[in-house]
């Protein structure tokens, strides 16, 4: 019954958006943050037939007007048209809550009060890495890849700038990971480069990778969408995660717009 209800509601959206040209999608998901500054929208949504599964996704809304009507946690019926490299959002619709019969909306990025799901890869000594063996330890959890032009050096430079601010006696205690997103180019090697550059003391972080079949699920456990665009160009959920000392998630961060101050004052309280 409920998939029947998201299934007339999308194809109401995806009619009343004109079907025109065969390039329009549409799918259900939980508005987790409105970017202004940026025209964009990060949703948790669940499978969108023919374009890709279940995942939180950054999408450009280009029309002024759409983006002031969406907030977050709406859960929203949505349509997807092709722009350029882009998927842009050209029509959402909020989704009556008595239509969800009770049943939690799709979607699947890792949220606070789970347990961090686990993760064994190589760091960039070569060196195995498990979440397991960071018990007893807060750690700070992102997704990044070394020649992305924007995002990823920003968050690094966050976090970089939080391991700078631990007072020394909580060093010892936090630890954090940072894993790739392009498993093939970002080689042990290479992720010591970027880290070097950028100031991170790696006595306390380990940058992460290992083959696609090792880092693909982990993405997908912690609902970190990816796609490539054009071929090489990647574009990713910017996503952090705080897992406390026993291995639950404490908190989750969408975007950049998060002080390092604040982190730092959520890191040291799961400490």
């Amino acid at each position: 019954m409920r998939n029947a209800l998201v299934s007339i509601g999308v194809v109401a959206l995806v009619l009343a958006c004109g079907q025109g040209g065969g390039d329009l999608h549409a799918g259900r998901g939980v508005v987790r943050d409105v970017l202004v500054d940026d025209r964009q929208v990060v949703i948790e949504h669940g499978d969108i037939p023919g374009l890709m599964p279940a995942m939180t996704m950054n999408f450009d809304v280009p029309n002024p007007a759409l983006l002031a009507r969406l907030e977050r946690g709406q859960v929203v019926d949505f349509a997807l048209r092709k722009h350029g490299r882009a998927w842009i959002i050209v029509g959402a619709e909020v989704v009556d809550a008595a239509q969800l019969g009770g049943v939690a909306p799709p979607g699947q990025l890792a949220v606070s009060d789970d347990e961090a799901p686990p993760f064994d890869l190589i760091d960039q000594d070569g060196e195995r890495v498990r979440l397991e063996d960071l018990r007893g330890r807060a750690v700070l959890l992102d997704f990044i890849f070394t020649h992305c032009p924007g995002p990823c050096p920003i968050l690094t430079g966050v976090h970089v700038a939080i391991q700078r601010m631990l007072p020394d006696d909580q060093r010892e205690r936090v630890h954090f990971v940072s894993i790739s997103l392009d498993p093939e180019r970002d080689r042990p090697e290479v992720l010591r480069a970027y880290a070097k550059a950028r100031g991170a003391d790696l006595s306390g972080w380990s940058f992460l990778t290992g083959s696609a079949e090792e880092i693909d699920p982990v993405l997908a456990a912690y609902g970190v969408g990816k796609r490539l665009v054009e071929g090489e160009e990647i574009e990713h959920t910017v996503a952090t995660f705080l897992i406390d000392p026993s291995g639950w998630i404490a908190k989750r961060y969408l975007g950049l717009a998060h002080e390092p101050s604040e982190m730092l004052d959520d890191l040291l309280g799961v400490l």
